[in-house]
């Protein structure tokens, strides 16, 4: 008998040792990896939107946050490690809401002279380097928002929660449902309400979790998509042009994305039903904010709880000098793209529509909100390439100020919004005892100077902390290549 109970005592040890044990390519990044630990003297940004608080401690246990509170009333337990972090701060783990595992890596020479070759765009799947650099940038759970390679998708999201590589939680958007013609070499295109429901039920047992509708579906064929999503309990974004904001809104759409400034038609003189109209953005150039055709659109999303996802780092990289150019974007990516990135640059005009129709896009996203509605962030990694994964994530918070809202309202947005988003409130987006330990370590106070989001020390998935330097240095130069 006592045989029998060291063999079990033996037995349990030897599992949570093995627990404990880190494939090869997590282990060299992990920093932290403590069962019980404790961030002392820190800021605390809660994800709420109210203010931060100096002075705090973060009590984190098996992986799940125990306790916030002030730091002289801490009561750390026996064999915590202590992290005494004064002056640090720390926020939740970001939820990008528009990422994805593909780049535009080679843009300027696909677009030159105007037009695109046969078969059409060709976009890079990038499935080593974007779950490190997201990691590295804080955020800890992402949606995909299409598919390009969803087979790697679906590997990338297995591995990293198999503890086989390092990256966010991933809530895989299935293929996108496009319709004819698309000008992307890797999308299907669909031939009708049948095909787009056997898209849906088929992505959905490959395992897939959400799904995005695209530029030329039919009004028929979104419906179909939506109503067997919904019938799955699953959820559709939609970056429309063939089909407006309303007509979408009327079929039960639960999400759009980049905002109405740059994907709604229904302002398009003699739009045709089904048919993306050419030189579609401009039609909002005249629209007031504050006028009764655009608050009557806000008015609509929120009676129907219908979510927007703004994505203003991959317009921004379209307007003339901006954004500011940072060594670690370009030292991140290939030598290849970062000669794309550039070439394509120099050829944004001076006098590009785009600084205006950027700054209302803004304005639109304030009035939403101020009227109740649920506004998402992310920064969709393509345009002109000038947008990395994880960088463009901090970015994104950082154009929210920009556009008025208060650091802690934008980190609120970047965070919790996504969360309850994604129905995962009980979980993660906030920090408060009981949460999952998804904690971003930042050196400054970005609740002062919101550009100090960039400041990454620490990264911690599920109490577990990862190294930002380390990850960023792992995949210099390979953006775009691997």
């Amino acid at each position: 008998m006592r045989s029998l109970f060291l063999f079990g005592f033996l037995l349990i040890a030897t599992i949570a040792v093995a627990q404990t044990q880190k494939a090869p390519d997590v282990a060299e990044f992990v920093s932290v990896d403590a069962p019980v630990f404790v961030l002392n003297h820190v800021r605390v940004i809660d994800g709420s939107g109210a203010a931060a608080v100096d002075d705090q401690a973060v009590i984190v246990s098996g992986g799940k946050i125990q306790w916030i509170g002030a730091a002289g009333s801490a009561q750390a337990p026996a064999g915590a490690q202590i992290l005494d972090r004064t002056g640090d701060t720390v926020i939740p783990g970001i939820v990008g809401m528009h990422d994805h595992l593909y780049y535009t890596d080679s843009i300027s020479v696909q677009v030159a002279g105007g037009r695109i070759a046969e078969p059409g765009l060709f976009v890079a799947e990038i499935p080593y380097t974007a779950p490190r650099l997201y990691l590295a940038a804080g955020v800890t759970s992402m949606r995909t928002t299409g598919s390009l390679e969803p087979y790697t998708d679906l590997k990338i999201k297995s591995r990293i929660d198999s503890g086989l590589m390092p990256g966010p939680w991933i809530d895989a958007t299935a293929p996108y449902l496009e319709g004819a013609p698309t000008i992307f070499a890797q999308m299907h295109e669909l031939t009708g309400p049948e095909d787009a429901k056997r898209s849906v039920d088929y992505w959905a047992a490959e395992g897939m979790t959400s799904y995005k509708a695209y530029m030329n579906i039919t009004r028929e064929e979104l419906g179909v998509a939506i109503s067997e999503a919904h019938s799955l309990k699953l959820k559709l974004t939609g970056h429309l042009c063939s089909v407006t904001w309303p007509e979408a809104v009327a079929l039960g759409i639960d999400d759009f994305e980049h905002g109405p400034v740059f994907s709604d038609t229904e302002f398009v003189a003699d739009k045709k039903p089904d048919v993306c109209p050419q030189g579609g953005v401009g039609s909002w150039a005249n629209q007031e904010i504050d006028g009764a055709a655009v608050t009557g659109l806000i008015r609509n999303l929120v009676a129907h709880h219908v979510a927007v996802t703004s994505t203003l780092p991959v317009f921004e990289a379209s307007a003339p000098g901006r954004p500011k150019l940072q060594t670690r974007t370009l030292e991140a990516m290939s030598a290849e793209s970062a000669q794309s990135y550039l070439t394509a640059r120099a050829r944004v005009s001076l006098d590009s529509q785009m600084t205006s129709l950027m700054r209302k896009e803004m304005d639109f996203e304030v009035a939403f909100v101020k009227a109740g509605g649920l506004l998402l962030g992310g920064p969709d990694p393509t345009g002109n390439g000038g947008v990395l994964p994880g960088f463009g994530d901090q970015r994104e918070i950082e154009l929210l100020v920009e556009a008025g809202f208060s650091p802690v309202e934008a980190i609120r947005i970047g965070t919790a919004n996504g969360a309850a988003y994604l129905g995962l409130s009980d979980r993660i987006g906030t920090l408060a005892a009981g949460r999952q330990a998804d904690l971003v370590l930042i050196k400054g106070d970005p609740s002062k100077k919101i550009e100090e989001i960039e400041n990454v020390e620490t990264v911690f998935k599920a109490g577990v902390g990862y190294d930002s330097k380390k990850l960023i240095e792992s995949v210099r130069g390979q953006v775009g290549i691997r």
